[in-house]
């Protein structure tokens, strides 16, 4: 964590006479105990700031529900406004008691990594809360949420072709950035990479968020042996389920399921479907590389006119390939950032295609 913002923490628990018993009561990184932390010289995102409950509270009219805009496994997240003018994104913890100690970890957890990194792939943590018991992240507002709520037509938008191309490839830059050591030194596997955690900004540009399961891999290795299996049903890799072996292909296998939600409009997991139906992967699987079965599982949402089946059969067989239950079988993240890539290209020369065509017609 930047030596600003430990300063600043510190100034401020100075001030309050607390039991040093307590929990709670702020420790330096190295009392942190965090798995796999390894020292390493980093550049540090600049800017990022300590907050006051007050200030909290003012950003969000008193957490009003007017300003709340999303829950999950942490809390809540509200829009916040500060003084400034300033629009962010305020993650709440609120947990049970049983859940406290490992909801702490995963908070310095995202403070500890988001610090170190700096990728326009990647929601920007503009600073935090730790005032008492009180635990808050501060974010960049993300002004169309997430990308499930598109998919699912929470959101009124409906995304075209080209611009599920666009989240897609983004989202697999973010990864490739995490697995190719960015800025901390060593890979970081995601952990719970999956459709609600790729916000959209207001040019639909994709960032990933929510780094609380986040894990840095030891240096040197491959692979990683869990004693518990975290992220999401739906998301998780076969192999990591079955071995407790994390690796960076886990998130290559999630990513892949986003590929299919994207091209599918479908959710990972809809238990609203038959008990065969209801696992997105098991549902589409073998009819991902048969041209004539694949027409029948495109989002019926998809306007026909932003798409080339070429285009379609490439995004459906790389998503083939990443969900595989053979991890040695995906492709690498990087891999998949060029595949798709050549994607983007094909599908609006196959549109031009099919347009001269039909003015010659």
């Amino acid at each position: 964590m930047p030596f600003g913002l430990v300063s600043a923490w510190n100034k401020r628990r100075r001030s309050k006479s607390q039991d040093h018993t307590d929990p709670w009561i702020y420790k330096h990184v190295e009392f942190w105990q965090l798995e796999d932390q390894t020292p390493q010289p980093t550049k540090r995102r600049q800017g990022s700031a300590v907050f006051t409950l007050k200030e909290m509270e003012e950003a969000t009219c008193s957490f009003s529900d007017e300003n709340l805009i999303g829950k999950g496994g942490f809390g809540r997240v509200y829009k916040g406004t500060f003084q400034s003018g300033e629009v962010v994104a305020i993650k709440k913890m609120e947990l049970p008691p049983f859940k406290e100690a490992e909801g702490e970890r995963e908070f310095r957890v995202e403070v500890d990594i988001l610090s170190r990194l700096d990728h326009p792939n990647l929601v920007s943590l503009i600073g935090y809360c730790a005032d008492g018991k009180h635990r808050f992240l501060v974010y960049e507002y993300m002004y169309n949420g997430n990308l499930q709520d598109h998919l699912n037509g929470i959101r009124e938008t409906k995304m075209d072709w080209p611009q599920r191309l666009r989240v897609a490839l983004g989202a697999a830059k973010g990864l490739a950035y995490l697995h190719s050591s960015s800025n901390v030194g060593i890979p970081i596997v995601h952990r719970d990479f999956k459709s609600t955690n790729v916000l959209l900004n207001a040019n639909f540009e994709a960032k990933i968020s929510d780094f609380g399961l986040a894990k840095l891999m030891p240096e040197g290795k491959e692979t990683y042996v869990t004693a518990r299996v975290l992220g999401t049903f739906g998301y998780f890799d076969p192999e990591y389920t079955s071995t407790g072996k994390l690796t960076l292909q886990s998130d290559v296998y999630a990513f892949g399921v986003v590929l299919l939600e994207l091209l599918t409009g479908r959710q990972a997991i809809d238990l609203n479907q038959g008990p065969y139906d209801q696992n997105l992967v098991l549902q589409v699987r073998h009819i991902l590389n048969d041209r004539k079965k694949l027409r029948k599982v495109i989002d019926p949402e998809l306007p026909r006119s932003s798409y080339t089946m070429e285009s379609i059969a490439m995004f459906a067989n790389l998503a083939s390939r990443c969900v595989r239950t053979d991890s040695s079988e995906r492709p690498s993240i990087a891999e998949c950032v060029k595949e798709l890539q050549i994607i983007i290209y094909t599908n609006p020369k196959g549109l031009r295609l099919a347009m001269h065509t039909l003015r010659m017609v």
